[in-house]
């Protein structure tokens, strides 16, 4: 299981050519006018994870196979797009089919590149589309709640919890609050109101796409996007877009020794997988054997059998137990063999909380 972020954010932010460097792709048309970008397209990605390549060497795989990462460029949002206006029905849809918001925001000066309201102003830029996506919420709400509500009233149980927790969203909304500020009571109330899909309950990570020469520090312009995420309990990362496209026109080798000129550790996509799997709570764990060392990417809060199900549903219905290996010890017992020789290697049940990193085995019969 990987994830999905859609991409969003003003016409002519970077989005495009984001997702295109990211991806390794050229996709998505990046060009210097609004809409250039109507359908969504989907990159599917590599989530990069220094420990794969270390346990598919002790297991000797002949494959190795990571997580993937999907990202969806969908297109620029313009105010009014709430009430259809830039084709805003269609793409406010497609951010709806995505698990989270990475929202692109402009955080650098370059009068060759058009802005859609002619001046450089990441946070008024956010303003524009959380307002839609708030919009596009309330209108929903003001017509479910009153119907659920009805319904509740005349003994669907099922539609009173219905509206109560989508009753607590709408009056967030009403305030110029986002709905994921909701705060379900219980897990019938959070399967509800997972279920409604409302576009301002989901995560939001910000990207701040900056030139070269910020890249490493960010400016005056990130420091504003910063605060906003510190006091929404959102995430933001420094990319420059520039910088990401430039890097995969390079052999491998090479990426580190220009990245380490420009004051950078690591890449664009790696800070913006890291920041993903921290807004959306995820973690891995790994199969190895001689035919492949593989990645898997799971809820935090997932058991064994979810985590078997993350394989093949099979897995998951037929679980018996989970052979586990902690990565640690499994790096310095040499594999399976030497974590099992030293009682390392745990058989753990239907309740085992899986750990990031751990090395697992299923036992299952259908």
């Amino acid at each position: 299981m990987g994830f999905r972020c859609g991409i969003v954010g003003l016409p002519n932010v970077g989005k495009s050519t984001l997702f295109n460097a990211l991806t390794e792709t050229q996709a998505a048309q990046a060009a210097n006018y609004p809409f250039c970008t109507i359908e969504p397209n989907v990159g599917q990605v590599a989530v990069p994870d220094e420990r794969l390549e270390k346990i598919a060497a002790i297991a000797k795989s002949a494959k190795i196979i990571p997580t993937q990462l999907a990202f969806v460029d969908i297109a620029g949002l313009v105010k009014g797009a709430s009430k259809g206006e830039g084709l805003g029905n269609q793409f406010l849809g497609n951010i709806r089919e995505v698990d989270a918001i990475v929202h692109v925001l402009r955080c650098f000066e370059d009068d060759d590149i058009q802005h859609v309201n002619n001046r450089v102003n990441p946070l008024a830029d956010a303003e524009v589309v959380e307002t839609e996506l708030m919009l596009s919420d309330l209108e929903s709400l003001e017509k479910r709640v009153p119907a659920a509500a009805k319904r509740g009233a005349s003994g669907d149980k099922e539609a009173k919890i219905t509206a109560s927790v989508l009753g607590q969203a709408l009056e967030l909304l009403r305030e110029g609050k986002p709905a994921r500020l909701t705060e379900p009571k219980d897990e019938e109330e959070a399967r509800l109101f997972a279920q409604a899909q409302l576009l301002t309950a989901k995560p939001v990570l910000y990207v701040c796409n900056v030139g070269e020469e910020d890249a490493a520090t960010g400016n005056a312009l990130t420091e504003q996007v910063f605060a906003k995420a510190q006091a929404e309990g959102a995430k933001a990362v420094i990319v420059s877009a520039a910088i990401e496209a430039e890097l995969v026109t390079m052999p491998l080798e090479e990426r580190g020794e220009y990245l380490a000129s420009l004051g950078l550790e690591d890449s664009g996509l790696a800070r913006v997988i890291r920041a993903g799997y921290e807004l959306l709570g995820l973690k891995t764990f790994f199969t190895a054997g001689p035919k492949e060392s593989r990645a898997w990417t799971i809820p935090a809060e997932a058991k064994a059998p979810q985590a078997a199900g993350a394989i093949h549903s099979d897995f998951e219905k037929g679980f018996i137990r989970a052979e586990t290996t902690a990565y640690a010890d499994y790096i310095a017992l040499g594999g399976e063999a030497g974590a099992r020789e030293a009682g390392k290697l745990r058989q753990e049940g239907k309740e085992y909380l899986v750990q990031d990193g751990d090395v697992m085995l299923f036992k299952f019969n259908v």
